[in-house]
């Protein structure tokens, strides 16, 4: 196996150059042409007698998963396109408005490693229509928080309270409100955790090698698609019912359409069974402290994390705060008027912001993807090393976006959409490594404290970070649009550091990627147990491939 692409970088104990001889039926090194050391890929045959579902059928679960995620992201950044006119409604700086996406992702990344667990071991069709159910509910019941207020005291508040800034804020009934709003968007987290953490697994269990990874850029176009058409769909559906509230009503109904399509259409294929050889045994369900201590011993996996964790830091924050700095950036220019109480703010930047995020994912994912299938062939760290080279590339641009913002609004634009493209690049590798580098029994843990680890690192505190470090810079500041406008501007450039370090892990991952991902094959097929077992038995190399033999056999 010298020379092979897939050879361990690292070399360890149950070697993987004692595996399986070139020939052997079914493993590595077995089918006509194929390179020695690597797994033999079913054909469309071979995929539909392993799964049960024709190809086509196979596609069109994948489709069925690509709306529900195009769905996901569509309401979860609905609320960044009216965020402005939450803001006036609530009366609330840009510390409270960062709290929206921070309950949100939370919720989200609590509830996460429940249905990691879940997902592993029991129905995961099942466990999505539940989860998506609730989150339609949820949302559409966050529609309804009424607009007018209604007084607890004895009496209403003079009218003068009603003209003087900051009286909202402190009042004793808005706050509710608005912590009100909050409890709902968390509670949505419910839907995004049941689904997020298992349909990527679905997809790995139809699909292998090339196919899975067009399948999961497929999947992934989803998230700045669906991110984008939030931008969209909130600002315009505001604009023609004239009330935000509007917005959170659209994709509740689109909820209950994917319900029935998950119900209907998709159906559970068995888990690995793609990547087994048909006379190995099925992998069984380890316990899950036995799965965090093994997915915490596999660096590509921990590295490739910390990676998306900082593409997870800096979407977030761009997602919320874009359209708002944006639209203060063209206050200070003159080109629009200042949004005041009691106005509708002005949606044109969250409109062109959605935009470009619907155009710079299709070009960003799909670019990443065809890069990294084109450089595989003649270098096997690819896929960390694209990443890297996305966030790498991306931090630049953004700090130029942010640097040119008061002075050609059109350059900050064209900076954005170079950036937003570059940092797309990952989404679809991403998750394509993990499936390589992690077994089939544990994808849906692994997906899940990914989730855990980006969000809580990542996008879970980084819009209330930005918005605390922005209100705490305006304190010191005359009131003024300009201070309001430096300070998100000074605050966000921190989305830049936060790049570089996340492309450094990414080269990191590029170390260990090789020795992982044959791990995990050898594992998948039967051929390598992991050590620590509790079984009494060890693997011995015997005429060309590894043996269980009892411990005591070796010891004599």
């Amino acid at each position: 196996m010298a020379g092979s692409d897939t050879t361990p970088f690292l070399s360890q104990a149950d070697d993987p150059e004692d595996g399986p001889v070139p020939g052997t039926p079914g493993l590595p090194g077995s089918v006509g042409n194929a390179k020695s050391g690597e797994p033999e890929i079913p054909d469309r045959e071979g995929l539909q007698r392993i799964t049960g579902l024709s190809p086509a059928r196979s596609a069109l679960i994948v489709a069925v998963l690509c709306y529900i995620n195009l769905l996901n992201y569509m309401d979860r950044f609905t609320v960044a396109g009216v965020l402005p006119d939450i803001e006036q409604f609530f009366d609330i700086g840009d510390s409270s408005s960062g709290l929206i996406q921070t309950v949100f992702i939370s919720s989200y990344m609590v509830l996460a490693p429940v249905f990691g667990y879940l997902g592993d071991r029991y129905n995961r069709k099942y466990l999505m229509c539940g989860g998506i159910a609730f989150w339609s509910l949820v949302t559409l019941g966050s529609s309804f928080i009424p607009r007018e207020p209604r007084f607890l005291l004895l009496g209403p508040p003079p009218p003068q309270h009603w003209l003087t800034p900051g009286w909202a804020a402190t009042s004793p009934v808005l706050p509710q409100r608005f912590w009100l709003l909050l409890l709902t968007r968390g509670l949505v987290g419910v839907g995004e955790a049941s689904y997020s953490t298992i349909a990527p697994t679905l997809i790995a269990d139809l699909f292998v090698a090339d196919q899975r990874s067009r399948m999961l850029s497929v999947f992934y176009f989803a998230i700045p698609v669906g991110s984008g058409l939030g931008y969209i769909a909130g600002s315009k559906v505001k604009d023609v019912a004239g009330d935000w509230h509007w917005a959170l009503r659209v994709t509740p109904g689109l909820g209950v359409v994917a319900v029935l399509l998950l119900f209907l259409v998709v159906r559970e294929p068995p888990r690995g069974a793609v990547e087994r050889h048909s006379d190995s045994p099925p992998l069984n369900p380890t316990s899950w402290w036995a799965d965090l201590r093994a997915l915490a011993r596999n660096p590509s996996f921990t590295l490739s994390s910390l990676g998306f964790t900082a593409v997870a830091f800096v979407t977030g924050s761009l997602a919320l705060w874009a359209p708002a700095f944006l639209l203060r950036s063209r206050v200070v220019l003159g080109e629009t008027p200042p949004c005041l109480p009691g106005d509708s703010c002005s949606s044109s930047d969250s409109l062109i912001f959605g935009l470009i995020t619907c155009l710079t994912g299709v070009l960003g994912v799909g670019l990443g993807v065809e890069i990294s299938r084109r450089l595989r062939r003649s270098n096997p760290r690819a896929d960390p090393l694209v990443c890297a080279a996305g966030l790498l590339g991306s931090a630049p641009f953004l700090f130029l976006s942010l640097a040119c913002a008061r002075g050609s609004i059109v350059a900050t634009y064209i900076f954005i959409f170079i950036g937003e493209t570059l940092l797309s690049m990952n989404w679809a590798i991403v998750a394509d490594i993990l499936l390589y580098v992690v077994i089939p029994t544990r994808r849906s843990t692994a997906e899940a404290f990914q989730i855990v680890l980006s969000h809580l690192l990542g996008d879970a505190g980084s819009p209330y970070l930005i918005g605390l470090i922005s209100d705490r810079l305006r304190r010191s500041w005359p009131p003024s649009f300009l201070s309001e406008f430096r300070a998100l501007q000074l605050s966000l450039m921190l989305c830049a550091f936060v790049g570089a370090l996340g492309g450094a892990a990414f080269l990191g991952t590029a170390i260990f990627i090789e020795g992982d991902r044959r791990r995990a094959q050898l594992h998948a097929q039967g051929l390598l147990p992991e050590a620590g077992s509790t079984d009494d038995r060890i693997v011995v190399p015997q005429r060309g491939r590894s043996t269980r033999v009892p411990v005591s056999s070796v010891l004599i």
